[in-house]
């Protein structure tokens, strides 16, 4: 029987995810690849296609597909194209939704990986329904995607939303990647939350649980178990973060006065430990005419889910615009 169904690509650093999904948010199949295995983008879209072709064959061929969103570092929507992403091999401006309307014969959309999420949070996940919304991704980096009106905000120039780069602490943590000081993404990380607890073991004297390891040794998931065994400095370096996140959240509510803040990405498995701080000081950073007003949520949406179904929600704006 002939169904709707769309092509998500969720293109990582790392890894290369993709599926089949259906109008409901239902993913018929799916498979991964590595992003960095060929030197050239066209040798990593014939792989792609590859895999694809097999998923799509047994979903029922191509006639089923109504087209193909992808979500990818510095993914420019207007243009199509992956523009200096600095962590992909392939460098320079790519143009890939053209390369891969050509290699699929269906329409295809990109966008920025966070924009992806977002999309897919309002489709299906714990914003349906909603039309104003800010998704916040926390995992490696911090990401972001706003939705205002029920629009995806791209600003002129495709880029708009990377509110992980706002200066949230003048003059404050360098960030190696930007160049830049005191960014969102320098706290708010897995690996800011890594620097705050390096940080708090070097200035303070107290006993820890994360003092058995060698600075090389602690990471995200070593500060989550020790704060979770109940260590204080541990739930420190939480409380910490979540000051920084809450204050940075206020005045993003001040900038478009969303109904849901939706926080989704590694750090969000601390639970309260994370979320009671952002809460706290968002909102006693607002205005009253802004409190108590913003929903701030988790992602419904499974980590190993979200992207495909995000970039498969720009599948279906093609065939409704």
């Amino acid at each position: 029987m002939s169904q709707q169904l769309a092509v998500g690509i969720d293109i990582g650093g790392t890894n290369t995810k993709f599926g089949i999904v259906d109008r409901r948010g239902n993913i018929i199949s799916d498979g991964r690849m590595l992003t960095g295995a060929h030197p050239e983008v066209s040798m990593f879209i014939d792989e792609l296609h590859g895999h694809l072709s097999k998923l799509i064959d047994a979903a029922g061929g191509m006639s089923q597909i109504k087209g193909i969103g992808v979500g990818a570092p510095n993914g420019n929507y207007y243009t199509g194209n992956i523009e200096y992403a600095p962590n992909l091999r392939w460098h320079g401006v790519i143009p890939l939704a053209n390369l891969l309307n050509e290699k699929f014969g269906v329409p295809t959309r990109l966008t920025n990986d966070a924009n992806a999420a977002a999309i897919g949070e309002m489709q299906y996940g714990a914003a349906r329904g909603m039309k104003d919304i800010i998704m916040i991704t926390l995992g490696t980096g911090v990401g972001s995607g706003i939705i205002a009106n029920g629009q995806m905000i791209y600003g002129h120039d495709g880029f708009a939303g990377e509110l992980g780069h706002c200066i949230v602490v003048p003059g404050g943590r360098l960030h190696p990647g930007t160049g830049m000081r005191g960014s969102l993404e320098s706290y708010a990380s897995a690996t800011g939350v890594t620097n705050t607890a390096i940080e708090f073991l070097t200035e303070r004297t107290e006993e820890s649980l994360l003092r058995k390891y060698q600075k090389e040794e602690i990471n995200s998931k070593v500060i989550f178990d020790a704060a979770m065994a109940g260590d204080h400095l541990a739930q420190e370096v939480y409380a910490f973060t979540g000051k920084i996140l809450g204050e940075a959240l206020a005045n993003f509510v001040m900038f478009s006065s969303p109904e849901a803040i939706i926080l989704f990405g590694g750090l969000t498995k601390a639970g309260d430990l994370i979320m009671k701080p952002v809460r706290e000081h968002m909102e006693k950073n607002l205005l009253p005419i802004f409190q108590n007003k913003v929903k701030l949520m988790f992602s419904e949406l499974r980590e190993s889910d979200a992207a495909i179904l995000g970039a498969s929600g720009l599948a279906w704006e093609i065939q409704e615009s």
